[in-house]
């Protein structure tokens, strides 16, 4: 598919998608969100695609949404936007192939709640993280009062969203809001690096871990741990384990095939 907003470029199963408005720093319009919600679909539908990394051109991930279409929105209209870019971070986040934010630049509003729809968040030292829509008058409205306050705590996340002030990566890695923090020329191979080591496991036990992870958060321990069981079962009915504990026991690389 072509895009407008977006680039796409696949290699070594690993797909990099990038957020193509430097001249806007990546705002999100609804046009760019619209072009997401169509990249994530394609690439989670694709066999030669196993992992996905997220980031922005220019210096910029996405600095947040086009304030210039956010000025004239009716209520009913807002709470329509609200919706339908929730519904696409989160096939972001339930995506079975593992997604990793590469944040090279400002993070802010939208970009910030998209970074944090990603399984994994690697920064540049020259990244922002911040939910700044108190300044407008206005809440996050693609899941931030909800993500946020699950990664790094109710508190934290309020101190965030409540004085919208705009943090840096070494902070954002002290809060727990990134993995890993790395020099600016670093970043792209440090998050193909990372993705490079994921993707060396079984996809099926990846997609397992992603799926428990996420529902268990919302569940009681012991449904969650219900939740954990079961796909560990199913998971010990597939030639993948077959082939990874076979591989251990003779000291080889396995070779998984998804099945």
């Amino acid at each position: 598919m072509t895009y407008q907003n977006l680039i796409v470029a696949i290699g070594e199963r690993i797909a990099t998608l990038t957020v193509n408005r430097p001249d806007k720093l990546n705002a999100l319009n609804d046009a760019t969100i619209g072009e997401l919600g169509a990249a994530i679909d394609e690439l989670r539908a694709r066999p030669d695609v196993a992992g996905i990394i997220l980031t922005g051109a220019g210096r910029a991930f996405v600095a947040g949404a086009d304030i210039g279409e956010l000025a004239s929105q009716a209520p009913e209209a807002a709470r329509a936007r609200a919706l339908r870019g929730q519904a696409i971070f989160r096939r972001f986040e339930t995506s079975p192939k593992p997604v990793i934010a590469a944040v090279n630049g400002f993070a802010l509003g939208g970009g910030c709640e998209l970074a944090l729809a990603c399984h994994v968040r690697i920064a540049s030292e020259a990244a922002k993280f911040g939910q700044p829509e108190v300044k407008l008058g206005l809440i996050p409205g693609y899941g931030g009062t909800q993500r946020l306050p699950r990664l790094v705590g109710r508190g934290r996340a309020l101190q965030l969203l409540l004085t919208g002030e705009i943090i840096d990566a070494a902070e954002g890695f002290r809060l727990g809001l990134v993995n890993r923090v790395v020099a600016a020329g670093e970043l792209a191979g440090a998050a193909r690096a990372m993705m490079a080591q994921m993707l060396a496991n079984g996809p099926l036990a990846l997609a397992a871990c992603i799926d428990v992870t996420g529902r268990g958060l919302d569940m009681t321990l012991d449904d969650g741990l219900a939740l954990e069981a079961l796909h560990f079962g199913d998971l010990a009915g597939t030639s993948d384990m077959t082939e990874g504990t076979r591989a251990f026991l003779e000291k080889r690389p396995p070779q998984f095939t998804g099945v």
